[in-house]
């Protein structure tokens, strides 16, 4: 199979799942899943699928509202994504946001055009001048997401302005009698201040969509999905990091054919302090599942010397991981199927999800780094699921809380937070400094309000003193972050003490640091990981 066949399936088979729901036509967003997420959120089922498809899933899910998403492309563009304009007469509520509404405008009689001087980016001040129906609730004068190049220039026939910003005079349109709504800024992200509560007011009371979503009662559906595609007697060789993400899977996957999953732990050279002994105790002894531990870490280090380009690092450790488990899975001859936790995060950030026009942000090593010629097919139970609601799931299976609640940690492990060329000489320290912010986050009860935290090592000399002596070391920073999926993220500060004791602790017990830094940037513009 090749690696488009694995990392791009399309629609997540549009039978599975509840019908009814919101469609979510991706035309390309890179908050796409973020507003399938702040849907899910509601209670209410989301799904999403790529323009070409969007009447095929339409007809199959039979969904109470449809969301047009934003996209990096000009709807008058040759290369613009296609949608078939019958959308628009099935009956359904729709709603069209940045792109979308510029789409649905084009189709509906009204006209887009190159903003010029009324491109906005940012946050920008809404102007409510009609605040019943989609905008009930929401408060005049308040803050949202704008991004966007082109505008609407003019409305179809029955569209009526329900908000504008300075310089966007068509903000927040409608046209009531066929339940048409479209919005130029973007709802889904936590910068835009009722976002949630526009997208509420379309799903849950113009569109009635009632809220019956729960993750957490999913277990017996990917089960079922599980045993279905791997069969009677088929073998499973599966990646396990002992994150919440693989953790989960693997529960999933031994409880659909049990013995005949391979669980591989491979040590990289890339892990936190602690790491290969924690899951060896848990899966190993505790669950008594068939664990193989591989230390690869020669391998991995082999590959990496000399690459200090951030993409190349993920595409060789996303290499290395494969070709490892191939070698593994040699010793099962039923094992064609590479089992991973891959999330939707996984998937946007990484390819065009379901086949999309996204522009890649960065490759992970369990999606952008698998090979054209993997012989195995992919086995990823948590593909369709964001982080919440995979732990949600890991509840509702038993697994215990402090793995569930464990805060995320990539795939390509420490390469992505050594700046540069990945050495043992700068693994070292930074595993040590990074084990100091762990243990004072926990030690403190702190953990429950972050996202993530960790320790990054740059290799940029600086002028310290230390025992009265000169030196020139490099910097430490320290990334504290809230977030509820990764798809935005805020830094955030930890108490004084805390942040002292942390320094303190870096600088006198870990080698090779002369100064400890803080990052205070959030996402967008920057990314969680440095890398």
């Amino acid at each position: 199979m090749s690696q488009q066949q694995h990392s791009a399936v399309p629609d997540a088979a549009a039978n599975e799942g509840p019908m009814g729901g919101v469609l979510i036509v991706d035309f390309g967003a890179q908050y796409c899943q973020l507003i399938a997420r702040r849907v899910r959120e509601m209670g209410v089922f989301s799904r999403i699928t790529v323009p070409e498809r969007a009447m095929f899933t339409l007809q199959h899910m039979r969904p109470k509202a449809i969301i047009l998403s934003g996209g990096p492309r000009s709807v008058y563009a040759h290369d613009a994504p296609a949608l078939d304009a019958a959308i628009l007469e099935q009956g359904i509520p729709v709603l069209g946001i940045c792109y979308g509404l510029q789409w649905m405008a084009q189709h509906t009689g009204g006209e887009v055009t190159p903003a010029k001087e009324g491109a906005e980016y940012g946050r920008t001040r809404l102007d409510v001048t009609d605040a019943e129906g989609l905008l009930a609730g929401v408060r005049q004068g308040g803050t949202v997401w704008m991004s966007h190049g082109d505008k609407v220039a003019r409305l179809g026939q029955g569209f009526e302005v329900l908000a504008k910003s300075e310089p966007c005079p068509f903000a927040v349109v409608g046209n009531r009698t066929k339940g048409f709504y479209g919005l130029q800024f973007h709802p889904e992200v936590a910068h835009s201040e009722d976002g949630t509560r526009i997208l509420q007011n379309f799903v849950r009371d113009i569109a009635g969509c009632p809220a019956d979503w729960n993750p957490g009662d999913l277990a017996e559906r990917k089960v079922a999905a599980i045993a279905q595609q791997v069969g009677d007697d088929g073998e499973v060789v599966m990646g396990l990091s002992g994150g919440v993400d693989s953790s989960v899977a693997a529960v999933l996957v031994h409880r659909a054919i049990g013995k005949r999953l391979h669980c591989v732990f491979v040590d990289n050279g890339l892990l936190r302090q602690g790491e290969r002994e924690g899951v060896e105790e848990l899966f190993r002894d505790h669950y008594h599942m068939d664990l193989k531990v591989v230390d690869a870490s020669e391998r991995f280090l082999g590959q990496l010397a000399g690459v200090t380009d951030p993409e190349q690092k993920r595409k060789i450790i996303g290499r290395v991981f494969v070709d490892v488990f191939r070698d593994e899975a040699k010793a099962f001859q039923k094992a064609h199927f590479l089992g991973q936790g891959t999330l939707y995060p996984d998937v946007i950030e990484s390819v065009a999800a379901h086949g999309g026009a996204t522009s890649t942000i960065k490759s992970h090593h369990n999606v952008g780094g698998l090979p054209e010629d993997l012989d195995m097919q992919l086995v990823e139970p948590l593909r369709d699921l964001f982080k919440d609601e995979v732990r949600l799931l890991g509840r509702e299976i038993g697994l215990p809380s402090s793995l569930v609640d464990r805060q995320p940690f990539p795939g390509p492990g420490l390469a992505v937070r050594c700046l540069g060329e990945v050495t043992r000489e700068k693994l070292e320290p930074l595993r040590g400094a990074d084990a100091v912010v762990r243990e004072e986050v926990e030690k403190n009860g702190l953990q429950a309000g972050l996202w993530q935290y960790f320790a990054v090592y740059v290799p940029q000399k600086t002028v310290g003193v230390k025992g009265d002596a000169r030196v020139y070391e490099d910097i430490c920073i320290v990334r504290l972050v809230s977030s509820q999926d990764a798809m935005t993220a805020d830094w955030e500060l930890l108490p004084a003490d805390v942040l002292r004791r942390i320094s303190n602790r870096i600088l006198n017990e870990v080698a090779g640091f002369s100064r400890v830094c803080l990052d205070i940037s959030s996402k967008p513009p920057a990314t969680i990981e440095w890398e």
